[in-house]
């Protein structure tokens, strides 16, 4: 017979409900969240009797005649059955009694308490209780050991407990829960069943499969599973009257039935509303189930079980075969037999040695599947397609079928190849990140960094709020939810909301456009019939929406519709950030539980490309997709349910890196994290904690807490793990100033200074752990990640800590470095490299494909002492030409112009470390004798400092007398608020009220009138630009003066060799002798200032502070000063 699930019935209120029967099997009983108890004559009974117990009846037990309820009034009550007359209390707790239950005999009662205790009372004398003490939560719930010797119970404390009721103490303890503080916000009940013939095994259940543990050695023996239903949790276990199948209810409204001994899925069945299942129990007989849910109804599976076979041998060995079969079993699922064999109901013949009369076994002898009849089509299970002769009773279990009244039979035809591989994973459905469950009647619709979304859909209201964190961007608004929207999405333009098609409506797309200057702010569209939206989300002046038809639609903010194109499988979420839109779906089936998803990364701005082309999205074993969006920064990262949190690294070729756990901060495993935003600077985590749940509630409004990041290095807790973890943690944070300065956004240059300041300075403390550890090939390994000048203060370190060897090897690195530079550095005019090599020496940055680099330009560059007369004499000449310059420059630029010369470079007055003059060993110097001190290219720097002690009697007063070359850098440029034009030039006054003092006879500066732009010598680019600007301009209408000459600087560089030095000797025609002679004055540094600018940086930005407000220049802080002293203060 098969197996019947009848209607289910209204019973209690919402709320838990639970369900016994009595010893007879003719009545039903059942309490719930209203406090009464109904005794049903059947679930066709329309008058049930009723007793009231209390405010609310939390659990029930019912033995020879005696009636036992826990309810909200801390005590346990008897009554007597049917009559329902009250017979005393049992017990008391302080605070409510979750979960009672008879022993086998009815003598005793057990009762755990939400104050963490568990009562063993006896029914006769209730004076006699034993208390057993030990749980840190409160108590799920508790079941008797058959031989009551012990006890086992379950609490929210995460353990689950054997006890001996004797002697009161734990004889096991194992932690298979997660923690949570109460039971109304367990996952599970965790409903115990001892086994009731043998009492060997106790059934635990856990998460999604049922654990059986042996009585005695306490042996965790086998695992019940079931393959079709990998998530949802199992809520209660029951054993049948027999002992040999166990039932199982689960939170997702799931009806399992095992055969324990056999371990496997005989029966399947589902609630019918897939509401919760929270009560559980077999009848006397073995043939019903009656379960309840949480919504107060209850249902009954009816004809589990058939009549005891027939006692009656079999006639005919050969016909046997056949007869075992009954109408039933025609399914193609069920057999492998052909289609000429016509099963013919017989009774089965069978030994009477066992006592089955209670087994949940049919007429045929072997379990029954039941896939067929579920109502998911994908419910196949694995377990039940299991063909051979163990599944007729012949083979192995022998013992079996004699049991169940069958002979061996002979093996049947050819079989169908049977599939026992991986089972797939029910695809993840589509969410909307930064949204609550749309089942919740108050839920956040959307919380993101502009502001929150929250939505009503009660009895009184049905509405929509928008709150912004910032009021300056939209004040508060209310909307009613007319349509029933279930998805929206808030950005500082507009907000999108979107509801769902039915049978006489579309589904519509909703955008109230709240930034517009027009009167008409929102805008409406209907999809096309049979697409529905399933995700959506906003952009910088975009919309964009999923739908059901695999095709993703955008519109602009305004409502013009756009790009339309297919999705290369159902959508998952959606996220947008500026110009940026980031697409996860599903790629392919998973398996195991796996999701296998794929993303994409579209850039929509005039350049539209795709950055990410379908790749799979990395996520932790077992997991799903929980949010999904963009830092503060624009880079995009995302968080599963396992709570790891990772985000995109552009350096390392668009991998997933982790980058935070929230798990690993919460107090229990029931805690959750719910991410609101990511920031990379500064580093924080913005997320709303919640307690025992993994959602917030919407009133009253949660607070956010901030994490830190912390990527999953290797032995954090030494001192090189945290700071290898600090250093590369500030590498991918870094990440975000490269691809904002390319997007043509505002870079903040100050925190990526600092953040390169932080890079080196961990950098120079690993090289330091590393050399007291004595492991000088890691510190080379440490030395290629530095900078130049983070390697030259690591020579220092190494030598004074006598490792010449070390110092050797990182001389090379140093060279390798250096060359690696020049290579790196671009070609420009000669012209451009002598006029801007001055300007740029003062800042050390340089520039490169028209937009500014942060590398020091002392990475490439060694300082040379001057002669005391040639720089007095230089430094007049220079402050001259600034106070010419100062007097004719607006006040209002902007930019420095890097095109237009000046009368004269402006050299900044560095102080000498060493008393020799110094060359830079790195760059390869040409055939002037001018610099005594030029070395060959491949000079090492060691070689340098014992040439610096030798010479030092030679040299001046200035620095120590021992100092060889120093590789000191010049200070990063600041911002600039300033701009020039072409004919501008922006130098910065240099301090000049010493060098008058030292040079009275110095004379004054030209008057204005004399200092004039005709009387300045132009440079061949500036001639050539002067004769082409018209051209260029004609060309290019759109392009911007700076544009204009940065397209004009392309053109002149692909000139050939012989056309710029004509162009050369033009200027150089046209400058007067006042030139000549500015030149000859210059000569002694000529050749430095020209190997200087093809490698030189411009720094007129840096200096312009200091020219508006007349202020004297002051000397720059030396960043190697300060490495230095960190990296000799502990030595």
């Amino acid at each position: 017979m098969p197996c019947e699930r009848r209607p289910m019935r209204y019973g209690h209120s919402e709320g838990h409900t639970e369900v016994c029967f009595d010893d007879s099997g003719r009545f039903l009983v059942t309490c719930g969240n209203d406090g009464d108890v109904r005794i049903w004559e059947g679930l066709d009974d329309d008058e049930p009797k009723f007793i009231t117990v209390g405010e609310k009846a939390y659990s029930l037990a019912l033995k020879n005649g005696k009636l036992v309820t826990a309810s909200s009034n801390n005590t346990v009550q008897i009554h007597t059955f049917p009559d329902g007359d009250p017979d005393g209390i049992l017990t008391r707790f302080t605070t409510n009694a979750t979960h009672v239950t008879f022993n086998s005999s009815g003598s005793r009662v057990a009762a755990g308490s939400s104050d963490f205790m568990v009562k063993v009372v006896e029914v006769a004398d209730s004076s006699q209780q034993k208390t057993l003490r030990g749980h840190e939560a409160p108590v799920l719930s508790v079941t008797f050991d058959p031989k009551d010797d012990f006890l086992a119970s379950a609490s929210c404390d995460g353990s689950v407990v054997v006890w001996s009721i004797e002697e009161q103490s734990q004889l096991i303890r194992w932690p298979l829960l997660q923690k949570t503080n109460d039971v109304s916000n367990a996952k599970s009940l965790c409903r115990l069943a001892w086994q009731p013939v043998g009492a060997m095994l106790l059934a635990v259940p856990v998460e999604t499969k049922v654990r059986l543990y042996e009585r005695g050695s306490w042996d965790h023996v086998s695992t019940l599973s079931d393959d079709l239903q990998t998530q949802q949790l199992i809520n209660v276990v029951a054993w049948s009257p027999c002992g040999r199948f166990l039932a199982a209810g689960g939170v997702g409204g799931a009806l399992t039935v095992w055969d324990v001994k056999r371990q496997l899925c005989i029966e399947r069945q589902k609630h019918e509303k897939g509401f919760t299942v929270c009560g559980l129990a077999w009848s006397p007989s073995g043939r019903q189930v009656a379960y309840t849910d949480t919504e107060g109804c209850l249902g009954l599976l009816d004809g589990l079980c058939t009549s005891a076979p027939s006692t009656k041998p079999a006639k005919k060995a050969a016909e046997d075969y056949d007869d075992l079969f009954d109408d039933d079993d025609d399914r193609l699922m069920d057999e492998g037999l052909g289609d000429n064999n016509s099963p013919v109901k017989k009774p089965v013949a069978g030994d009477n040695d066992e006592d089955d009369d209670d087994c949940l076994m049919p007429a045929t002898g072997r379990p029954r599947n039941r896939g067929a009849i579920l109502d998911d089509e994908l419910s196949l299970d694995a377990g039940s397609l299991k063909l051979g002769r163990d599944k007729f009773g012949g083979g192995d279990d022998r013992d079996d079928a004699s049991s169940a009244g069958m002979p061996a039979a002979p093996p049947p035809g050819p079989l169908r190849p049977v599939y026992q591989g991986p089972v797939p994973t029910p695809p993840q459905k589509a969410f909307q990140p930064g949204a609550t469950p749309a089942h919740l009647t108050h839920r956040f619709m959307m919380w993101n960094s502009v502001g929150i979304v929250r939505g009503y859909n009660d009895d009184q209201d049905n509405a929509i709020d928008v709150e912004f964190h910032d009021t300056a961007v939209h004040h508060a608004m209310h909307l009613t939810n007319s349509l029933g929207h279930t998805m929206a999405d808030l950005s500082q333009e507009a907000v999108l909301l979107a509801c769902p098609g039915t049978e006489e409506l579309a589904s519509k797309l909703q955008c109230l456009h709240f930034s517009s200057w027009d009167t008409n702010k929102d805008w409406m569209v209907d999809l096309p019939a049979g697409e529905e939206a399933r995700a959506l989300c906003l952009g910088g002046g975009w919309a964009a929406v999923a739908t059901s038809a695999l095709m993703l639609r955008l519109f602009s903010v305004g409502g013009v519709q756009r790009e339309v194109f297919s999705l290369q499988g159902n959508v998952v979420c959606m996220a947008g950030y500026g110009e940026q839109l980031l697409i996860v779906y599903h790629r392919a089936p998973g398996f195991d539980g796996d999701q296998a998803l794929g993303v994409q990364l579209l850039q929509l701005g005039p350049r539209k490309r795709q950055l990410i082309r379908g790749e799979a999205l990395p996520l932790s074993p077992r997991s799903h997709l929980t949010w999904l969006g963009f830092t503060a920064e624009g880079t995009p990262c995302y968080v599963d349910s396992e709570e790891s949190v990772r985000m995109l690294n552009r350096s390392l070729g668009n991998t997933w890196t982790p980058v935070c756990n929230t798990g690993e901060t919460c107090k229990s495993r029931s805690d959750h994290y719910w991410v609101v935003g990511v920031h990379e600077n500064p580093q924080q985590l913005r997320c709303v904690p919640c307690k025992g749940s993994r959602y917030p509630p919407t009133l009253p409004r949660p607070a956010v807490a901030i994490l830190p990041f912390k990527l999953p290095m290797c032995q954090t807790s030494t001192e090189k793990g945290l700071m290898e973890e600090q250093f590369w943690r500030s590498v991918l944070f870094e990440n975000h100033f490269g691809f904002l300065s390319s997007s043509g956004y505002e870079v903040d240059e100050e925190a990526q200074t600092r953040s390169q300041k932080e890079q080196q300075e961990l950098l120079m403390k690993m090289f330091a752990l590393s050399c007291k550890l004595e492991r000088e090939f890691r510190c080379v390994e440490l030395a290629e990640l530095m900078t130049h000048n983070a390697v030259t203060l690591a020579i220092r370190y190494a030598s004074r800590s006598r490792r010449m060897g070390l110092a050797q090897r990182l001389s090379e690195v140093a060279l390798q470095k250096a060359n690696r530079l020049r290579e790196e550095a671009p070609e420009e005019p000669e012209e451009e490299a002598e006029l801007t090599a001055p300007a740029r020496r003062a800042s050390g940055y340089e520039v490169t494909g028209g937009r500014h680099s942060n590398r020091p330009y002392l990475e490439e560059q060694v300082e040379r002492v001057p002669e005391p007369e040639k720089e007095a004499e230089e430094e007049e000449e220079e402050e001259q030409q600034q106070e010419e310059e100062q007097e004719e420059e607006p006040e209002t630029r902007k930019r420095v112009n890097p095109f237009k010369e000046a009368a004269s470079p402006v050299v900044p007055s560095l102080t000498p470390i060493g008393k020799a003059g110094r060359a830079n060993p790195f760059k390869v110097f040409g055939s002037s004798s001018s610099s005594s001190a030029a070395q060959p290219r491949g000079t090492n720097i060691l070689d340098n400092m014992a040439s610096g002690r030798k010479s030092s009697p030679l040299a001046g007063s200035a620095g120590k007398a021992n100092k060889g070359p120093v590789l000191k850098p010049l200070p990063p440029r600041p911002r600039s608020k300033t701009q020039s034009t072409l004919l501008q030039m922006t130098s910065s006054k240099k301090t000049t009220g010493d060098i008058r003092q030292k040079q009275p006879e110095a004379p004054p500066p030209a008057p204005p009138a004399d200092s004039g732009p005709n009387e300045r010598p132009k440079t061949g680019f500036q001639l050539w630009l002067e004769e082409n600007r018209k051209s260029i301009s004609a060309d290019h209408p759109e392009l911007e003066e700076t544009e204009v000459i940065k397209e004009a600087m392309r053109r002149f560089r692909t000139l050939s060799a012989e056309e710029r030095l004509s162009w050369t000797e033009r200027s150089k025609s046209q400058t007067g002798d006042g030139a000549d002679l500015k030149k000859r004055k210059r000569g002694g540094r000529g050749d430095e200032d020209g190997g200087r600018g093809e490698a030189a940086v411009d720094a007129a930005d840096g200096q312009h502070g200091s020219v508006e407000n007349g202020a004297k220049k002051k000397r720059s802080v030396d960043p190697s000063s300060k490495l230095s002293a960190f990296a000799f203060t502990k030595t």
